[in-house]
């Protein structure tokens, strides 16, 4: 499908580089990008999000190049969507729907597909008049004698119900994640979890370090299904270690609170590998994204280890940093090559080590007297 893809330049510097991502989104989606129109605003328009002046400009474009599809790098109001595809005379895709879009391309399992669902109609809701335009009163009539509800009235109830009927579902599905922790707890399991930017190599770290067969491809969202698997670190012990999806700046709130189900892994891991691009020229501004996504999910308090990826494209070697007080700050390696791959695995088993001790101590502590009879 031949798309156009339109980004206006509102002052933040990672302008160049939203652009890239929207071109690989794109890809990712199945669509051909084959012309990009951006321009400079301080806010966007309230009718046409780039004014009426751009979005003739990316009309004239869509009619010379015969476009299909015109793909926004911005969240766009039902609204503006709306008035952009009168404009336009093509189908009108912001970038939550794109995201959306290529989630339900990848979604495998069972709680996947629930999750990228019920996202999909949180989103949909607030767009549900763009399919209508027949909004009188339905005609009465042999078997169509209903409670005098309009088309989009009746849309927006069986919408309303699927959604209540999702929720139930991810809410059985996050009690039984739950009981599989409770169980991994008791146990004393070392649990890690794998974070960081789309794209910058989890799931290629992931099937190194556990010997995993995750798909792993050069693309966005490749992984979207958390994987978990048990790996031996020699004297140190087992660990289980959960690959899960990448986040990416923007990510639409509907997906952050739909794949509650998946990222509890994350939120109650004892440890995140947080893996960054080293090559990425923005990686500083994609470790924050990651950061901030984790602690909208509340994962902000799990220590964290960065693992910087891809040093062969970098021009770095492998190495272990440590901070001021001696804990494993970073860990440099080359999923792709193996190098750097023993430092990371002695880095988790150190943190495995430094855990097990703490919660021996914890245990070994005499009780106070005071709090028994409390």
């Amino acid at each position: 499908m031949r798309a156009g893809l339109v980004g206006l330049d509102f002052g933040k510097g990672d302008f160049a580089a939203s652009l890239d991502e929207l071109f690989l989104l794109a890809k990712s989606a199945g669509a051909e990008p084959v012309m990009t129109i951006t321009g400079r605003r301080a806010s966007p328009d309230a009718a046409l999000f780039v004014g009426s002046g751009k979005a003739q400009e990316v009309a004239d474009a869509v009619a010379d190049l015969q476009l299909e599809l015109v793909i926004f790098n911005h969240a766009l109001s039902p609204a503006q969507q709306r008035n952009l595809e009168r404009v336009l005379k093509v189908r009108v895709l912001d970038r939550t729907s794109l995201i959306l879009d290529i989630f339900a391309q990848r979604a495998k399992s069972h709680v996947g597909k629930v999750q990228v669902e019920l996202a999909q109609l949180q989103h949909l809701a607030t767009r549900l008049i763009r399919g209508w335009t027949h909004l009188e009163r339905q005609k009465g009539g042999i078997g169509l004698r209903g409670p005098g509800e309009t088309q989009l009235e009746t849309d927006r109830r069986l919408l309303g119900e699927r959604v209540k009927a999702l929720r139930a579902v991810l809410a059985k599905l996050r009690k039984q994640h739950a009981t599989q922790r409770r169980a991994r707890g008791r146990n004393d399991t070392f649990s890690v979890s794998l974070v960081g930017y789309t794209n910058a190599g989890k799931s290629t770290i992931f099937n190194a370090v556990a010997k995993a067969g995750v798909y792993a491809a050069n693309q966005l969202f490749a992984t979207l299904d958390t994987t978990s698997r048990r790996v031996y670190l020699g004297d140190a012990g087992h660990a289980v270690v959960s690959d899960t999806v990448g986040f990416i700046r923007e990510l639409p709130h509907q997906l952050v609170e739909a794949f509650r189900a998946t990222l509890e892994e994350t939120i109650h891991a004892d440890l995140l590998l947080h893996v960054v691009d080293a090559a990425s020229p923005v990686r500083m501004e994609q470790i924050e994204q990651v950061n901030l996504v984790l602690k909208e999910i509340g994962a902000d308090h799990v220590p964290q280890i960065l693992v910087w990826n891809k040093i062969d494209a970098a021009g770095l070697e492998p190495a272990i940093e440590h901070d001021e007080y001696g804990n494993i700050q970073r860990v440099f390696v080359s999923a792709k090559s193996g190098a750097g791959l023993d430092l990371l695995r002695e880095a988790v088993a150190a943190s495995l080590k430094a855990a097990m001790e703490a919660r021996g101590r914890s245990q070994s502590l005499p009780v106070d007297s005071e709090d028994v009879r409390a």
